[in-house]
């Protein structure tokens, strides 16, 4: 494994000055040596001419959250991390920018199977930065590209995971459990590019929901479930609604009544708490049995 290490430079303004002073000198020198015919003297200068203009070559900046990545002969010399304008050795080539911004990645609409084989379009947003960038650029041949790769993979694996939806209490599913599905898919993505010097930041889906050929289907579905629930939410108040009466009614010995007179007010009060429509009441003008 390659690890990140700090380059080796020295202030750039100041060596600027050092190469253009000794550019000055030398063609001083080479228009001295010419001007009194001694031509002959003036290949030392013109050596360090060629000396002071190879120095220039080693110039370079960085910008803010930036870094160069410095090469010698093949070699990994380090990485300038610091902002501002530096010297370095002339024959570090290349000298790879790479920025150290945190930076957005949406993945395209993947179309996978859950857990329980229902088809479902999924994407996700994931938010990294470069952290070893000699990892980034050594051990992988192009890091963005790894990054868009890898991150795909993990949310392939994620969907195939989980269900859509969750039919058991307690179960986690890819729309309800929102906050689990993220820890889990940031950490599997990290995990992955570990290897590559990334760090990631955050990874939410950015997108959900069933394919289109069976969306229909599963919308019916949805809606039955949630008639369901609410009837048996209904059913459950009415019942406790019928009890207090029936408790009430005995507390206060407003009337007495048997259990087949019971059974009959239990199945009108149902009726009357449960039915969907305005029921229409009728009024008992005779004895309480006719």
């Amino acid at each position: 494994m390659i690890r990140e290490k700090p380059a080796t430079a020295l202030p750039g303004v100041l060596m600027f000055l050092v190469f253009l002073a000794i550019e000055i000198f030398s063609v001083w020198y080479s228009i001295n040596r010419a001007m009194v015919g001694e031509w002959w003297t003036a290949g030392g200068a013109v050596l360090l001419f060629l000396f002071g203009t190879w120095g220039f070559f080693g110039l370079t900046a960085v910008s803010p959250n930036e870094s160069r990545v410095l090469q010698l002969f093949g070699s990994y010399l380090g990485t300038i991390h610091a902002a501002g304008f530096f010297w370095v050795n002339p024959f570090a080539f290349p000298r790879r920018r790479v920025s150290l911004r945190v930076r957005n990645f949406e993945s395209a609409k993947l179309k996978v199977n859950d857990h329980d084989g229902n088809p479902i379009e999924i994407a996700a947003i994931v938010v990294w930065r470069v952290t070893d960038t000699a990892e980034a650029v050594f051990q992988v041949d192009d890091y963005e590209n790894f990054l868009r790769v890898q991150s795909e993979a993990a949310l392939r694996n994620l969907a195939t995971t989980y269900p859509y939806d969750a039919h058991q209490d307690g179960q986690l599913s890819l729309r309800t459990s929102s906050q689990e599905i993220t820890e889990r898919l940031k950490s599997e993505i990290q995990e992955r590019l570990s290897k590559a010097g990334i760090e990631v930041i955050e990874a939410r889906i950015s997108h959900l929901a069933y394919a289109p050929e069976i969306a229909q289907a599963m919308l019916r579905r949805q809606q039955a479930s949630a008639v369901v629930a609410a009837r048996q939410r209904i059913v459950e108040g009415a019942v406790g609604m019928v009890e207090m009466a029936l408790a009430e009614l005995s507390k206060r010995s407003v009337v007495e009544l048997d259990e087949e007179r019971k059974a009959a007010m239990v199945s009108n009060l149902l009726v009357v708490l449960c039915s969907e429509q305005n029921t229409q009441p009728v009024v008992n003008t005779g004895t309480l049995y006719s």
